[in-house]
């Protein structure tokens, strides 16, 4: 159990919802302090916002969707140096799937953005090629809602939260849906065709709830979406 690893993908929405949220950040790094008592942990940020602002700046020249995805990588690089200072975590930034697992085999925790600058690449994707590249107990998505619903919770007042879906069921919901750089969604089309592929056990968790994620590895009743 000490060596089984647990990845993350810690969406922007909860890094940075307006400004960067320190409240939230301190109760993240003391849930994952407790939770490296037992686990590995591995920890990949998203842009979030702060990537939406900068693609949204970039649209208005129309420059291209290779320049808008690269300023969403660097928005995630820069949240992951936000978190690894919360950790006190000095040191490269890993950017590559083998220097992620040569930090691993030297400690308990590790911290990415989006790993290198591929344009069609996003984190929840590197986060996934991450859990299936190191074998990860569980891959769990952080984000601000609950899970993943049968219509968008933001706007809808009936909609009904899917608590379980197959692999197969998983990946028909997300290809239906139109990538964009710097899209919004609880989790991508990168991520889903990689979880789907390695049968990764993935839950969809709302990250202001921590304790659902605990309830998940101590088999019990949890809030959010788990796909298997």
């Amino acid at each position: 159990m000490k060596n089984e690893v647990i990845v993350f993908s810690l969406g922007g929405s909860l890094i940075v919802p307006d400004s960067v949220d320190y409240r939230y950040l301190h109760k993240f790094k003391l849930f994952i302090d407790k939770l490296l008592r037992n686990y590995k942990v591995i920890v990949v940020t998203g842009g979030g916002k702060t990537a939406r602002k900068y693609i949204e700046s970039l649209k208005k020249e129309r420059t291209g969707e290779v320049f808008y995805s690269l300023v969403g990588i660097m928005a995630t690089k820069l949240n992951a140096r936000l978190i690894s200072g919360l950790f006190s975590i000095k040191g490269q930034i890993p950017d590559r799937l083998i220097d992620v697992k040569k930090q691993l085999d030297k400690k308990r925790i590790v911290i990415c953005g989006a790993l290198g600058f591929q344009p069609d690449m996003t984190s929840d994707g590197d986060a996934a090629q991450i859990a299936e590249y190191v074998k990860a107990k569980v891959f769990v998505n952080l984000t601000n809602v609950d899970g993943l619903y049968d219509k968008d919770p933001r706007t809808s007042k009936n909609a009904k939260l899917i608590s379980y879906l197959s692999y197969s069921d998983f990946l028909r919901i997300i290809n239906g849906i139109k990538y964009e750089a710097g899209q919004h969604f609880v989790l991508d089309q990168a991520a889903a065709v990689i979880i789907s592929k390695s049968k990764m056990p993935t839950l969809i968790i709302n990250g202001r709830k921590l304790e659902n994620v605990s309830n998940y590895l101590q088999g019990k009743r949890f809030l959010g979406t788990i796909i298997s």
